[in-house]
């Protein structure tokens, strides 16, 4: 590879590259929210099990909410009305919250 070809390549962030990218950019703008969902209804996330919840899908409304296992999930469903109540008072709008369990992947 001559000297000349390696000055002259462009170099950005894989951050940049994906929002010049408008679908990847969409994307990860819906990732941004999800968790910016998460944020707002963290307080009211037991301490023990909020390191059970990671932010999941956001589409159309719905707001996905991955946990760790069953117990936690069920913990967590006597929560959503709260949730629901604390992200619209956010300007946050979700429609409805789903749990999914999230099996380990080995």
């Amino acid at each position: 590879m001559s000297t000349a070809y390696r000055y002259n390549r462009r170099v950005f962030s894989l951050e940049q590259a994906v929002g010049e990218e408008p679908t990847l950019a969409l994307l990860q703008e819906r990732i941004r929210a999800s968790r910016n969902c998460l944020v707002a209804v963290t307080a009211l996330i037991p301490a023990p099990l909020r390191s059970q919840v990671q932010p999941g899908p956001l589409a159309d409304g719905e707001w996905c909410l991955l946990v760790s296992s069953a117990a936690a999930s069920t913990k967590l469903r006597q929560l959503l009305p709260s949730m629901r109540q604390r992200l619209a008072q956010n300007g946050m709008e979700i429609t409805s919250i789903r749990l999914k369990i999230q099996t380990p992947r080995h």
